[in-house]
């Protein structure tokens, strides 16, 4: 019988897993990446005979395909993905593709912010409590690499948007929506809805005997679950009013209640501070519960939990100026999380490759917070136009090392220098990870 035929569209880590997957379910297998390929994904390939090519898409060598898999990064205007839309071959995410070969049940995470943390919480949840565990998606080794390589009871997947768009029979037995707000607009044909819609594949296929975390003030939530019939059973977190089970916060108390069994702890013993935290707790810890953790596994985690670099990352102090690296904050919303959770007058870095950001929802936090702006984008035109008639000093640099010093001679003691772009990085920096280490690195050169 002829081996059917999987193309996989880029070679980076989630690539190059599903293509170890596809050849060891007995594809033949062919890997297409319109860049050049990093080296050490280059010699997992080549060890295991995966033939592959780099910085091309040869059309002859792709459209043969059977089943493409391809990368988040590739949007599906691309003409390679329209050649194969047009040629009816089905193009699949390589979450969707590991969910086949496996029977481990799933946590899945997703959302415009909090997605990150809400899963390195709850993967150390379920660590701590000795289960064989896999943490994948956006974070960690890719899915299908894990599903070919290791044999894990559980994974904790944070599942993008651009990942979810390419689900089709996937099933999360836990589904995280930690909330919604305007994000990779541009990838959505600026159509809010398309996000939303995007964003809710992550209850696709879910039964009654699974589970929907989700965040009960968040309005966009709130209004897409009036349209919606979800037959998983619903477990919502709220900061702002109790709830009859699920999560809420009373008398600086986060208390959880599910299966009639209740949960609480201070908000001051949590390991994560801040309103945003407090939400990505109540996520990890009712997950927790759905899986009948033990409650002292569950306490532990929450009050030790270390934080996630690049977000909120309150990494030195340089003659009482204190620099924070929240680089992965690409977008408002999280900005405006990281300036509410500020106590300090602040010096703020911003810019980067706009995603169709409104600045006018951060005006009453940075008129209260913010003592000056460095931007740090290429091209500033739409910041600087944001917020030139606030009266706040507003200074443009070349470089990462420049806008490090700038900001340490505009700050005072006491105040907070904090890199929080509302951008993508991708005009100066390899990606958000290269941003936040080397505004670290200039900061240990100050």
């Amino acid at each position: 019988m002829q081996k059917k035929r999987l193309v996989v569209l880029g070679a980076g880590e989630s690539g190059v897993g599903a293509a170890i997957l596809g050849i060891a379910r007995g594809y033949e297998t062919f890997v297409s990446d319109f860049g050049a390929i990093q080296p050490q994904y280059k010699t997992e390939l080549t060890v295991r005979g995966i033939p592959f090519e780099e910085n091309r898409h040869t059309e002859a060598l792709i459209i043969n395909a059977d089943l493409v898999v391809k990368s988040p990064g590739i949007p599906e205007k691309s003409p390679v993905v329209k050649l194969l839309m047009n040629a009816s071959i089905p193009v699949i995410s390589e979450i969707e593709f590991a969910g086949y070969y496996t029977h481990a049940k799933t946590i899945c995470i997703t959302g415009s912010n909090g997605k990150t943390t809400t899963t390195l919480l709850t993967y150390d949840l379920l660590k701590r409590a000795g289960l064989k565990v896999g943490l994948a998606g956006n974070v960690g080794k890719s899915f299908a690499w894990q599903v070919a390589e290791e044999d894990f009871d559980y994974y904790v997947l944070e599942i993008s948007s651009f990942q979810l768009d390419g689900m089709f029979d996937f099933r999360a037995n836990v589904a995280i929506l930690t909330n919604i707000t305007p994000d990779h607009l541009d990838r959505y044909n600026y159509q809010m809805q398309n996000y939303t819609d995007s964003k809710f594949r992550i209850v696709r296929n879910q039964t009654e005997s699974d589970f929907f975390i989700y965040n009960d003030d968040d309005p966009v939530i709130a209004e897409e679950l009036a349209k919606r019939s979800l037959p998983a059973k619903k477990l919502a977190f709220s900061t702002e009013h109790t709830l009859p089970e699920g999560g809420w916060v009373e008398d600086k108390t986060m208390k959880l209640n599910v299966f009639n069994t209740i949960f609480d702890m201070t908000i001051h013993e949590l390991a994560l501070q801040g309103r945003h935290n407090l939400n990505n707790s109540m996520a990890a810890g009712i997950s927790g519960m759905v899986l009948k953790l033990r409650k002292d596994d569950i306490r532990e985690c929450l009050s030790d939990f270390q934080g996630v670099e690049h977000r909120l990352e309150r990494f030195m102090r340089v003659h009482e100026i204190e620099f924070i690296n929240d680089s992965k904050a690409t977008n408002i919303n999280s900005v405006w999380y990281a300036l509410e959770s500020m106590s300090t007058k602040v010096v703020w870095l911003v810019g980067g490759t706009d995603k169709g950001n409104d600045y006018s929802q951060l005006y009453d936090l940075v008129k209260e917070k913010v003592k000056a702006i460095v931007c740090i984008g290429v091209d500033n035109s739409k910041i600087i136009a944001a917020f030139k008639n606030m009266g706040i000093e507003i200074v443009e640099s070349e470089s990462m090392e420049e806008a490090v010093r700038s900001s340490y001679f505009l700050a005072s003691k006491g105040d907070s220098v904090l890199l929080s772009p509302a951008c993508a990085s991708f005009d100066r920096f390899k990606n958000y990870e290269d941003r936040g280490r080397q505004f670290k690195e200039a900061v240990r050169n100050l």
